[in-house]
């Protein structure tokens, strides 16, 4: 494989109406959002056990592309029959909520209320307590990746991409629409938000920016191929991934993209994952198998390690000094975040497609079949 490794610079400030930057960690006893914050940067400070050990195996009864999420100790997650589950830390299921229709998504869970979009196209919110839908908002095509959650124009907001070409912001009081933003073709992945800004990609290969304050868009970059999954933030700063394996480092300027570069370009692996994010890497798992560590600096490739099979989509997360990974062949291993060393592994037996969720203590691993792996200390 030949790697082209570009010197990086590429200026993207995101300038925020409220005074207070917004923190991009996830809270260390929630991780209740896809990628563990609104910035989908797939970074916590929580750190993994030294020698994790399986504590329990939760079998649910179908197939599931969602990642699991954690909300008050209990472990949400959709399956490809619409079903939802909530299993506390003992492994017992205390929440079960059928939709009666298939689920790709992830859910994400807000202020005591499930949101999670179909593949009819319908965005649900359920009630945790009531375990019933408080509304439903419909679109005209599949929705396929979880929503974000941001104040717009005044109200709080829901906000998720459609199949119909359309990213929409939704009043998560009455589920009624407040603004919708086009995009030339599908939306797949997730949209990533950083104070009054909200940014995603889509099929179309167009990145994009909107400002929530104003409710309008304020900027985009069309990139050499479609972008299939989400963007990451960290620090102001945005990384997001197209098809063809380029990584691109993108920063903004009151919402309007000062400049654009790649960070990495591959000339064999595809890349459909999220890119995780710390204060001085970029991590990213590429379908060639490797997990590449690129220095945010220079956008040099620190290290690269080879995975066992298939990768997938799978998505990694930094947990302070550790990087968690699996791959599609069932394989989860934790890595050393500066040398990319082999530090523990484990071997599932079943696909893995979702991105881990981590808590203080624990860290939770659903696969492909829907069984939900739960590691800790003893």
């Amino acid at each position: 494989m030949k790697i082209l490794v570009q010197t990086i610079f590429f200026i993207f400030l995101f300038s925020a109406c409220a005074n207070k930057k917004e923190s991009n960690e996830p809270d260390s006893i929630d991780w209740s959002i896809f990628r563990g914050n609104p910035a989908l940067s797939g970074y916590t400070n929580v750190s993994l056990p030294d020698n994790p050990e399986l504590l329990w195996t939760f079998k649910s009864d179908s197939y599931t592309k969602s990642s699991p999420i954690v909300y008050n100790q209990v472990v949400y997650w959709s399956n490809r029959r619409g079903r939802i589950y909530g299993v506390n830390n003992e492994g017992k299921q205390i929440f079960d909520y059928s939709m009666e229709t298939a689920v790709d998504a992830t859910p994400m869970i807000y202020d005591s209320t499930l949101y999670i979009g179909r593949i009819d196209g319908k965005l649900c919110a359920i009630s945790l307590e009531k375990q019933d839908t408080l509304w439903t908002f419909e679109t005209l095509g599949q929705i396929a990746a979880s929503p974000n959650q941001i104040s717009f124009e005044g109200k709080n907001a829901i906000v998720v991409g459609s199949y119909d070409n359309y990213l929409y912001c939704i009043d998560s009081s009455d589920g009624k629409e407040i603004n919708r933003f086009e995009s030339g073709y599908y939306i797949n992945g997730a949209v990533a938000r950083n104070n009054n800004f909200l940014v995603y990609g889509g099929c179309d290969g167009w990145f994009r920016v909107v400002d929530c304050i104003s409710g309008i868009q304020t900027d985009s970059l069309e990139v050499e191929t479609y972008i299939p999954a989400s963007p990451a933030i960290q620090d102001n700063w945005c990384y997001i991934a197209d098809h063809s394996g380029n990584i691109y480092e993108i920063e903004l300027y009151k919402g309007k993209i000062a400049s654009s570069k790649k960070i990495m370009e591959s000339q064999e692996g595809s890349l459909v994952s999220v890119p995780a994010v710390s204060d001085k890497m970029v991590y990213i798992v590429s379908d060639d198998r490797n997990i590449y560590a690129i220095n945010r600096k220079d956008g040099s490739i620190a290290w690269k390690y080879l995975l066992k099979g298939d990768t997938g989509e799978s998505s990694p997360i930094v947990c302070d000094d550790k990087l968690l990974a699996c791959t599609k062949s069932g394989i989860v291993s934790i890595h050393d975040a500066k040398t990319g060393n082999l530090l523990w592994e484990y071997d599932t037996g079943e696909q893995i497609i979702a991105s881990p969720a981590v808590i203080n203590g624990y860290f939770y691993i659903l696969t492909f079949k829907g069984t939900l792996f739960c590691f800790g200390r003893s």
